[in-house]
C-alpha cells in the first residue's frame, strides 16, 4: 500500500474501561479500521488524564485507576478517514475525537530490513 502526501489523523480519546459490544471500544476500533483496510493503527495507554467530566484518571499507586486514558490514532488519506467516521461516533458513545491534517513523507513496508514503517514485520 501506498501512503505519500496528505492525509488525515483521526485521535480518539478514550478510557480504558470503554466498552463495545462486550469487547474494550478501543480493541474493536483497531479491529473494524483493519477490516476496512484503513493504513495503520496505534493505540497507546495514558499515565494519567481527565476529560470532560474532569475526574483524574492516573496510575500513581495512592490514587489508582482501572480507568486509565487510551489514545487510538488512525492516518489514512482524507476520504477514509471520513468515511470511518459515523462508525466510530456509533462505538465512541463519550469520548473525544479529533482530526487534523497531516503530511505523510512515507508509508511503507518491505521484506528486506525487517518490519514496516511501525516495525510491527506485518508483510501487508
Amino acid at each position: 500500500m501506498e501512503l505519500a502526501g496528505e492525509g488525515l489523523l483521526l485521535r480518539i480519546f478514550l478510557g480504558e474501561s470503554d466498552r463495545f459490544r462486550g469487547r474494550p471500544t478501543w480493541e474493536a476500533l483497531m479491529l473494524r479500521a483493519r477490516e476496512l483496510g484503513l493504513a495503520g493503527c496505534t493505540v497507546i495507554r495514558g499515565l494519567a488524564g481527565y476529560g470532560a467530566a474532569s475526574r483524574i484518571h492516573t496510575a500513581r499507586i495512592e490514587r489508582l485507576s482501572l480507568d486509565l486514558p487510551i489514545l487510538v490514532e488512525l492516518v489514512d488519506t482524507a476520504e477514509k478517514i471520513r468515511a470511518f467516521l459515523p462508525e466510530v461516533e456509533a462505538m465512541v458513545p463519550q469520548g473525544l475525537a479529533t482530526l487534523e491534517r497531516v503530511e505523510v513523507h512515507f508509508y511503507r513496508h518491505g521484506s528486506e530490513g525487517g518490519g514496516g514503517a511501525a516495525g510491527d514485520g506485518d508483510s501487508t
